[in-house]
């Protein structure tokens, strides 16, 4: 064998054009692999640091509170031991936080619009601090009391920058609508889709804005080291809270303000909790990331149909124009099956090394386009969720790279070296081309 992959490579580095044509079409196709790949991964890895950071937790502890049959909030009661109880459930997690929900309208000067108003502690929101990119003012400024953050386009619409008083307006339990006076703390730049109708505001704005007391909370946050493992979690707490007397909602899949009606409808009063994932959470996002693997999975698929197709056809000429060459190594003693495995090891070499390359250098371009941070425009953005490109070269489309080139093109080169096998040593020596 060792004889075999020495004659191997003694022949692609004679044959020094074609390998270079037929290795550089290897590198172009895995490096557009990875490219492709990557840009698959960076643009799903930003929406889901993005959602999960504006919108959801990676595993929530929500729930209802209803006075009537017919009138629901989504509120948690007796928060501070809830909280004390899910952290104790589950202490590995990464950060912890609650969050008071609310919905109602901005109001400025020159127009109006309507938000979601996330009551937050923006001390404790280490993942929220993480994805905001700020235009104007400094996120600690959120700390203060009676405070609200607003992106680019709604800060644009009601025509303020920070230092400016809006009016919060929301209707509160009784069925009436209560008016409060905030100073934009902070601007922070367009994040797209998820933050059309968003905003962020102090905990003690939804306080006195609801007229809840500091006990009362919308939801609890977990943030996992791996968002797969966010069902296993969910689980857990499940069993933990129910155990400690807890009531539950039946599990069901949807982001928490798609239950309103369902809710409503249902003959109870009280409490009850609704443990969700982000995956529930963000389900209205999940068309967009089947859609991003859809294409590249096709993509994929026809780079690699092209990669087999060129390798069987520079196969062929190659048997075609070392055939005298082919009728000498017979004629010399060598049987059949080392042909084929020679010219088999010809092309495992030559697209291994290929597909490094291209990996490497596919790699390599991705980092250098991540460190240009390059803007995209405000229409992708509404996807994308972010203002610059990012991509993420992952160890799945790596190894895809290195493993599924050399096995394709050795696919596609098995067939040609099939028939340089069955040559007859005397037709061979005297062929002619």
């Amino acid at each position: 064998m060792g004889r075999l992959i020495l004659i191997a490579v003694r022949n692609l580095l004679l044959n020094k054009r074609r390998s270079l044509l037929l290795g550089g079409a290897t590198v172009a196709v895995a490096m557009l692999l990875v490219l492709l790949a990557a840009l698959g991964a960076g643009i799903q890895d930003t929406m889901l640091k993005s959602g999960t950071a504006i919108m959801t937790g990676h595993v929530n502890v929500g729930g209802f509170y209803k006075i009537t049959s017919g009138q629901a909030i989504p509120a948690l009661t007796y928060a501070n031991k809830l909280l004390e109880d899910v952290k104790e459930l589950y202490p590995d997690a990464r950060q912890v936080v609650d969050r008071r929900r609310g919905f109602g309208k901005v109001v400025s000067n020159s127009d109006t619009i309507l938000a979601s108003l996330t009551g937050i502690d923006i001390m404790e929101e280490e993942v929220l601090r993480s994805v905001l990119r700020v235009a104007e003012g400094n996120l600690d400024d959120l700390a203060n009391p009676r405070t609200i953050m607003l992106f680019e386009p709604q800060a644009e619409r009601l025509n303020v920058v920070v230092g400016d008083e809006v009016t919060l307006s929301a209707p509160v339990m009784r069925g009436q609508n209560n008016s409060l006076d905030v100073t934009v703390a902070v601007i922070a730049k367009d994040m797209g889709l998820i933050t059309f109708m968003s905003s962020f505001v102090s905990k003690d704005t939804i306080r006195d804005l609801y007229e809840m007391d500091d006990n009362t909370t919308g939801v609890i946050f977990i943030y996992l080291d791996d968002e797969d493992d966010a069902e296993d979690v969910q689980a857990h707490l499940r069993a933990g809270l129910m155990d400690k007397d807890y009531r539950l909602m039946d599990r069901q899949e949807g982001p928490f303000f798609h239950k309103f009606n369902l809710v409503q409808g249902e003959d109870w009063t009280g409490q009850k909790l609704d443990i969700t994932t982000w995956e529930d959470e963000l389900s209205g996002l999940q068309w967009t990331l089947k859609t991003f693997d859809t294409v590249t999975t096709i993509l994929i698929g026809v780079l690699l149909v092209i990669i087999v197709v060129g390798v069987m056809n520079a196969m062929w000429i190659n048997v075609r124009d070392r055939t005298r060459e082919i009728g000498t190594l017979r004629a010399i003693g060598m049987g059949r099956a080392r042909v084929l495995i020679m010219f088999v090891l010809e092309t495992i070499i030559l697209s291994t090394v290929a597909a490094a390359l291209g990996v490497a250098l596919g790699a390599g371009i991705t980092h250098l386009l991540n460190a240009a941070q390059i803007p995209v425009s405000r229409g992708f953005q509404i996807f994308l969720m972010s203002d610059t490109l990012r991509m993420a070269v992952s160890v799945d489309s790596a190894l895809v790279a290195l493993i599924a080139i050399p096995f394709q093109t050795t696919i596609g080169a098995f067939f040609p070296a099939m028939r340089a096998a069955k040559l007859k040593p005397v037709t061979a020596m005297h062929h002619v081309g």
